[in-house]
């Protein structure tokens, strides 16, 4: 089932997508409402609301290779992104004056349903919502030279997500694909993954609580590089749809 977050005439929602309807959620795990309104009528949200959203680098072999490294990680490497870096589907993605090298990076993102604290592998799936598509936008040149990485990860508008969750869905053999102005740039599959979602999950939660809601971006596969002002991204996930979005200049 796809569960999306929207803005309608009378305020922001959860619902479900069925047939190009939306019916409304009485609470993002409740049941339907009975209020149907149609996809076309309201505006996408991301579908989340997190308290935090963590990130994987370096989860794909090929990736670290086109980086320049070598070695493989032995745990997962995290990093935050500001809530202030949350975006939604067709926003535009900010190219800031104080960076030029604004990279994608199209990657399949969990979204948490109950909190989860010291949870093993075998249970951690249990704790996920639904899957959906994520870009985490990059000021490459940035991230080389500050001492962290929050500039270069965690400026407005530097994660857009969605369309929508689909809760229903094996997240280990999944295609993730990325395209500039059609032209496709990214085709990674999460079988590819060095760690697997519930790898992934049960690694945070051991230090980590993560709470309803909570956002968790998987990792890159290859082919991350440069976008320009005016290009249209597109970030698709095998079962769930795609994220589109444009780049355009900010200050």
């Amino acid at each position: 089932m796809k569960r999306v977050r929207y803005q309608s005439f009378d305020g922001i929602h959860w619902g479900e997508l069925e047939g190009g309807q939306v019916h409304q959620l009485a609470q993002i795990m409740g049941r339907r409402s009975g209020h149907v309104v149609t996809l076309s009528d309201v505006t996408l949200l991301a579908p989340c609301e997190p308290k935090n959203i963590v990130c994987v680098g370096k989860n794909y072999v090929k990736h670290i290779q086109e980086m320049g490294g070598d070695d493989l990680p032995k745990e997962p490497g995290l990093f935050l992104k500001g809530l202030n870096a949350l975006s939604n589907p067709g926003d535009s993605i900010p190219y800031p004056d104080w960076t030029n090298e604004l990279h994608y990076e199209g990657e399949l993102a969990v979204v948490i349903a109950r909190s989860m604290c010291q949870v093993s592998e075998e249970e951690a799936l249990e704790h996920v919502l639904g899957y959906t598509c994520a870009c985490d936008v990059t000021a490459r040149d940035k991230q080389r030279r500050d001492l962290q990485w929050a500039r270069a990860k965690s400026a407005d508008g530097f994660c857009p997500v969605g369309p929508w969750l689909e809760t229903d869905l094996d997240p280990n053999n999944l295609q993730v694909q990325t395209r500039v102005n059609g032209e496709l740039k990214q085709d990674g599959n999460t079988a590819q993954m060095i760690f697997p979602v519930a790898k992934i999950l049960s690694y945070i939660s051991s230090f980590m609580t993560l709470e309803p809601g909570d956002l968790v971006l998987t990792g890159t596969p290859e082919g991350v590089g440069p976008l320009a002002v005016g290009d249209e991204l597109e970030v698709s996930v095998e079962g769930i749809g795609t994220l589109s979005n444009i780049v355009e200049r900010t200050l």
